[in-house]
């Protein structure tokens, strides 16, 4: 009954198959480090949609969940570890109290470099906020800095 089952396992892979098998992965794990491109130096203006990150959230939690989830949203979008607030964006998020978060947000975040020596990650994004009167018909912008 063994010669049987035999038929109906597939055929062990020959040597020279595995090699090219093994060739062609490490190709390709090659080929997707050396698409990555070093960090550069680069500000752009993003709008936060603070609403839909705190939907269900406990009223007592919502300042502080909001100011973890541009936090979440910067280091995605600008690929920093080093994630730097600054006072007048927290003052906005704040502005009407624990509860009551602004929907949206604009912020300006700038991707620069460490200039701490014995710093763990080489580049920081620091968190801006832009006052705008509509958050209708914005996009995504690079800032130019000049």
């Amino acid at each position: 009954w063994l010669k049987g089952i035999e038929r109906l396992l597939p055929a062990p892979a020959s040597p020279a198959r595995l090699r090219a098998r093994r060739v062609r992965m490490a190709k390709a794990a090659k080929g997707s480090k050396a698409g990555r491109k070093t960090q550069e130096p680069v500000t752009r203006d993003y709008t936060v949609h603070l609403h839909k990150y705190l939907h269900k959230t406990q009223f007592k939690k919502r300042a502080p969940r909001a100011i973890r989830a541009i936090r979440r949203f910067a280091e995605k979008v600008m690929m920093t570890k080093d994630i730097r607030i600054d006072t007048k964006l927290n003052k906005f998020v704040w502005s009407n109290g624990i509860r009551n978060i602004p929907h949206r947000v604009r912020v300006r975040m700038s991707r620069k470099r460490n200039e701490d020596e014995e710093a763990k990650e080489k580049m920081f994004t620091l968190c801006q906020h832009v006052p705008v009167e509509s958050f209708k018909g914005l996009q995504t912008e690079v800032v130019r800095e000049d």
